[in-house]
């Protein structure tokens, strides 16, 4: 199944799981603000969508060279503040939109993720690189800092420190540097990367989808919280798993020495 865009690509297979793919090989994939709407659009079609549908989220960049180069600085170098800030906030509501999802949305990072292209990737509950691909924040080059949540989700994901560092220089790392620190999950040859995302999502795919979207909801809801409220917060969505139909599935196929057989409810 295909849904027409103009600078996505949304494709889904028969076995659920989707694909988002910027499609923007000419301008290495930047974002502009066409593609950010379509980008929403596509993802507010996706949460709609029931779990025998969609079970997974791909997010990638057409060819080669880039999953995304960046912002499309020859659109944004005109922008007023105002036009700005509702960039920015575009931006930023595309995170947001990835982190309500619930199933799993892994980056495949296929060349440069620069700018706003590591801030979609941040965006996303995986990271999976090719050996090619190359991280960074360059904003600070352009008089600029990133706009689209990469301050806040680069330190929560490498520490303080090395977000200061990224950030503050403007320089790229390599994808084993980025596993270094712990900006992706995974590094691949080039050649492998798309089978090592499927592998990665068969795995998960095998979990109660239900406990996958509570799990996810609970360490994205950590974030905003204080320690006591998100250890109550974790407790209280462990605790209301109890009257689902995958917690009793799960459980009763342990003791029974079988696989289970997860629905989703």
């Amino acid at each position: 199944m295909s849904l027409s865009y103009q600078t996505i690509k949304l494709d889904g297979a028969e076995n659920g799981i989707w694909t988002l793919m910027i499609h923007r090989p000419e301008a290495l994939n930047a974002l502009n603000l066409q593609v950010l709407n379509e980008m929403s659009e596509a993802l507010r079609q996706i949460s709609e969508m029931g779990f025998e549908d969609v079970k997974a989220l791909i997010i990638t960049g057409a060819g080669e060279k880039a999953f995304v180069a960046g912002a499309d600085i020859r659109e944004m170098k005109d922008l007023n503040v105002d036009q700005a800030m509702q960039f920015a906030k575009r931006g930023q509501s595309i995170l947001h939109e990835l982190s309500l999802l619930k199933i799993p949305v892994i980056a495949a990072v296929n060349g440069f993720a620069l700018g706003g292209g590591c801030e979609l990737a941040l965006g996303c509950d995986f990271i999976i690189a090719s050996e090619n691909a190359k991280f960074g924040l360059p904003e600070v080059s352009l008089g600029l800092i990133p706009g689209f949540g990469g301050t806040v989700k680069l330190t929560r994901a490498i520490g303080i420190r090395r977000a200061r560092e990224m950030t503050m220089s403007g320089e790229m790392i390599s994808a084993e540097q980025a596993l270094r620190y712990g900006l992706v999950n995974d590094v691949v040859p080039a050649a492998e990367l798309m089978a090592t995302v499927t592998k990665k999502i068969n795995l998960i795919l095998t979990r109660s989808p239900l406990a996958v979207a509570r799990a996810k909801q609970s360490i994205n809801e950590s974030f905003d919280l204080e320690t006591e409220k998100a250890l109550l917060n974790e407790a209280e969505i462990f605790s209301q798993l109890f009257t689902s139909e995958d917690t009793q599935e799960g459980t009763a196929a342990f003791i029974e020495k079988r696989k289970p057989v997860f629905k989703g409810k």
